[in-house]
């Protein structure tokens, strides 16, 4: 058998943590097995859904690496085959017409409330609907009675649902249009949908979907249902917890890689391993291994995940999720180091690609003043001084290469019989604007002999100014 998993997400808002995790899950099952991979957009809503939506989620997979085998598939192409089974079902006589208004449920719902009883159609129409003038009815799936739905959960373990405690659900509204539970189930029989991964908010769905596939002779996928993703206080996962949309991790300097890892560890996990490639989550995902408990979303342990893979991933790698968040900030990076370059000299000390773009734009552009704290402790008053022997020094230089420069600096130190801080730290300041930077070889390297010397200039003119 084929594997052929899917994820479905509506455009009804960005690409969340979870529906990314669920995405993840259904990915690495299909790569795990040589199957098929599907993607496919539940955009039946159209009140709430957008094209804004939809871009962003086409957005976050790409940023995310989840490649797809096929797809985008959109339900809103599709009416006229659910339209087909709606009245193939009407036809068996496995739905029905419903005339009862509004008004008559709100009704039925309050006096089971009332009743303590579960809310539910009571069946008025199931075998004795009178068509009602001027009213549109919508079309409801006969659900069995009697006997049980056994879903035999991957990640959960057997669920069992009396046919009893469900009632007979809406596959059709007034207007004709199908709803969810009727398009997903069309959707995953005519894609041969083996396996169904997704959020356990969905486990209610699941019993009424099974009975609606076997209504129409389909044979029905495995369920795996994930359990939900909390917040720190416990918690749902939200917008009040931080940054929950796939892109703003994007926007706050995270790689994708390691919000991958992140995720997979969020209830799966391989002996006490932390650190996985894309390979390996391959290699050891299995469904069996999901924890069907609930997991908490920590943002210290993703930013700690963020820095690894910043340290130990391929510096070109890197730099190409670097090079958005360069050109964020309006630099041409064409105007200075390559960017390869940079991440080898600030990974050290960048937790994320927004520090390290922060920490980098003075390779490329002029900074309009010193930091004032840097400035106060380095530039004292013979720093002028100290700062023109380096720039002599450094404009007979034709071979610009870190250890070289380096090797001035010393030498000039005991030269003035200074000690190295009276000497890298005036200069450091002068070239960067700040008191913090790579090794002031690495830093020089980077920057160039030109705009090494103009800057250097322009510190000897300020400290002069300051006297």
């Amino acid at each position: 058998m084929t594997i052929i998993t899917r994820f479905a997400p509506s455009p009804t808002g960005y690409l969340h943590v979870g529906g990314a995790r669920t995405a993840l899950f259904s990915w690495l099952y299909a790569r795990k097995h040589g199957g098929t991979f599907i993607l496919r957009i539940e955009d039946t809503d159209l009140e709430r859904s957008s094209q804004a939506s939809v871009d962003a989620i086409l957005q976050g997979m790409d940023w995310l690496g989840l490649d797809y085998d096929q797809g985008p598939y959109y339900q809103t192409q599709r009416f006229d085959r659910y339209k087909e089974v709606i009245q193939q079902l009407l036809a068996q006589g496995d739905a029905y017409y419903c005339y009862c208004s509004k008004e008559e449920l709100e009704q039925l719902r309050s006096e089971q409330m009332a009743n303590k009883e579960k809310p539910r159609y009571n069946g008025k129409c199931r075998d004795h609907a009178v068509a009602i003038e001027g009213r549109e009815p919508v079309i409801r799936f006969k659900n069995p009675t009697d006997g049980v739905v056994t879903i035999p959960d991957l990640v959960k373990g057997t669920i069992v649902v009396a046919n009893k405690e469900l009632d007979d659900l809406i596959i059709a509204r007034g207007d004709g249009t199908p709803t969810y539970n009727l398009t997903v189930v069309v959707d995953d029989m005519d894609m041969g949908v083996t396996h169904v991964i997704r959020g356990d908010d969905h486990i209610n769905n699941t019993p009424r979907q099974m009975n609606i596939l076997q209504a129409l002779g389909a044979a029905v996928p495995q369920y795996a249902h994930l359990p939900m993703i909390l917040g720190a206080d416990g918690a749902r996962l939200s917008k009040r917890h931080g940054a929950v949309s796939v892109m703003q991790f994007r926007d706050d300097g995270y790689l994708p890689e390691a919000l991958l890892n992140y995720l997979v560890r969020l209830g799966w996990s391989h002996g006490d391993q932390e650190i996985f490639s894309i390979a390996e989550m391959v290699d050891f995902f299995e469904l069996a291994d999901v924890n069907g408990a609930a997991s908490t979303f920590n943002m210290d342990k993703l930013l700690w995940l963020n820095h690894h893979y910043i340290m130990h991933s391929d510096p070109e790698q890197v730099a190409k999720h670097l090079l958005w968040h360069i050109e964020q900030r309006g630099i041409d990076p064409a105007d200075g180091p390559t960017l390869a370059d940079v991440v080898k000299a600030q990974r050290e000390r960048s937790k994320t690609l927004v520090d390290m773009a922060n920490a980098s734009v003075y390779f490329y552009q002029e900074f309009e003043a010193y930091d004032d704290k840097a400035a106060k402790k380095a530039f004292t008053e013979d720093a002028d001084e100290v700062l023109a022997r380096i720039y002599e020094a450094f404009a007979a230089v034709n071979d610009w290469q870190g250890e070289l420069l380096h090797q001035i600096i010393v030498d000039l130190a005991q030269v003035l019989n200074l000690n190295m801080g009276k000497v890298a730290q005036p200069l450091r300041v002068a070239v960067c604007g700040s008191g913090v930077s790579p090794a002031i070889d690495i830093t020089l390297s980077l920057l160039g002999k030109e705009k090494t010397l103009n800057r250097i200039q322009k510190a000897i003119g300020f400290i002069k100014n300051q006297k």
